[in-house]
């Protein structure tokens, strides 16, 4: 039986007694972890998958280790311009043993689920009513440039109303 978990934005196809590295999760040595983002069980006949998620299947998991990923150098460059930078990053990682995978819900129920979905979609919505807006006044202001000897101005004339 294998099953297709989602930890750290990626996803990992794990087996009973696999020994997996993902992103940093809380936890020491000897800890106990439920992974609940089931994607795909499969190995006996057809294959369950969730829509994202199997609700209620959930892969267990031992905390190994809390270690580091390998180094990698992040090297910048700008030519003709002198500008050179040279970083490192070290990824922290999780290493889990997979202990056992539960699927709790079967795939006839599963199916049962997915026929009664569309049911509950067709039941009636209440619309609600326009609401109607209201007309306002406008009020406009002209300007009037007026020129003198070296310069040209905006006069400002008063409001009226239409």
């Amino acid at each position: 039986m294998y099953a297709v978990i989602r930890s750290g934005g990626k996803q990992y196809k794990v087996s009973k007694d696999d020994v997996i590295s993902v992103e940093k999760l809380i936890g020491e040595a000897g800890d106990k972890v439920n992974l609940n983002e089931v994607l795909m069980i499969g190995g006996k006949g057809d294959p369950i998958v969730g829509d994202p998620v199997i609700k209620g299947a959930v892969v267990n998991a031992e905390v190994v280790e809390q270690t580091r990923a390998e180094k990698i150098i992040v090297f910048k460059k700008k030519r003709r311009h002198n500008y050179r930078r040279k970083n490192g990053h070290q990824q922290h990682l999780t290493m889990l043993k997979i202990v056992d995978i539960k699927e709790k819900e079967t795939k006839k129920a599963a199916a049962v689920k997915t026929d009664a979905a569309p049911e509950k979609e067709k039941a009636p919505k209440k619309e609600k009513a326009p609401v109607k807006k209201t007309a306002t006044a406008k009020k406009t202001t002209a300007k009037k440039t007026v020129k003198t000897d070296t310069k040209t101005k905006s006069v400002k004339k008063k409001k009226t109303e239409e």
